[in-house]
């Protein structure tokens, strides 16, 4: 089992204020590779280098069969703790986007321990002011996600909420997903699931449907050219701008996907659960990434 990811559709609404999307963008299979600029990230984050797409398709950590796009970390080499690290993806959309919806349907996740992937989106330059908006986004096989600015969660659960990347040692505002399927071993057991994000100049939403729950609206499956999030329910998080002016902390922002290993967060959280320490582990166990 591998990284899948089978299309990411993108609308943008004619009004920012509107719920009902047209179809603006679509990546399907080889489409993640012409219109995404490929990265390669190693283990020890301070050390990452990047490489050129061709490269990352020589070493199989990328490829496109069908409708269906792969993105995978190395899993045959054994380590030494003074090399740069696992090689592993990261790809960045060419495009950009503000006000829109994006909805990515995802069959498999990179999981294991050590393991931190994301599916997020940021601007290109002078992080973290031009904001930062993770939809998925777990270490060691727990999910959490984030939103850096202040938001109110009167009646919602966060462990925070104090979203600036500045502060707390940029611990942001992580709401955990109501469904214990949706990240990691289980989200994959269960055969993956739909994620969607909508970005409003008033909210920030995400929603999840697992796969085969029935929850997910039919126009979403059925990849339907106009989406409207009036029919979607409630999402798993809304950040509304009570305390934070969305259009003044966000800019045009690129969509990322990636997977990191150990670092600041899976690192520092690595659990005594898993094996060793974390870079120790994912440097001399290359086969327990062969589902990362």
């Amino acid at each position: 089992m591998i990284s899948k990811v089978s299309a990411l559709l993108l609308g943008l609404a004619g009004s920012a204020v509107a719920t009902t999307y047209n179809i603006a963008d679509t990546y399907i299979g080889s489409q993640f590779l012409s219109r995404f600029t490929c990265k390669r990230l190693l283990t020890r984050l301070t050390v990452a280098s990047t490489t050129s797409q061709a490269t990352a398709l020589a070493n199989n950590l990328t490829y496109a069969s069908g409708n269906t796009f792969i993105m995978r970390a190395d899993y045959t080499t054994t380590l030494t703790s003074s090399g740069p690290g696992r090689n592993s993806v990261r790809i960045q959309s060419n495009n950009t986007y503000t006000y829109a919806l994006m909805v990515l349907d995802l069959s498999h996740m990179p999981e294991g321990c050590g393991t931190w992937p994301a599916f997020w989106t940021t601007g290109a330059t002078n992080w973290p002011t031009c904001g930062e908006i993770d939809i998925i986004e777990g270490v060691n096989n727990e999910m959490v996600t984030n939103f850096t600015c202040l938001m109110d969660i009167s009646g919602g659960t966060s462990a925070s909420t104090d979203c600036n990347a500045n502060d707390n040692g940029n611990q942001g505002c992580g709401v955990h997903s109501s469904f214990s399927n949706s990240f990691g071993p289980p989200f994959n057991a269960n055969g993956g699931g739909v994620y969607a994000m909508e970005r409003t100049t008033t909210s920030i939403s995400v929603w999840f449907w697992p796969t085969n729950s029935g929850l997910a609206p039919s126009a979403v499956l059925s990849g339907a050219s106009s989406l409207d999030t009036s029919t979607f329910g409630e999402p798993d998080a809304l950040f509304v701008n009570t305390d934070c002016d969305i259009p003044s902390h966000f800019t045009a922002h690129n969509i990322i996907f990636d997977l990191t290993f150990c670092g600041d967060w899976a690192g520092n959280a690595y659990p005594s659960t898993c094996p060793s320490d974390c870079n120790d582990y994912v440097d001399n166990n290359p086969f327990a990434f062969e589902n990362a």
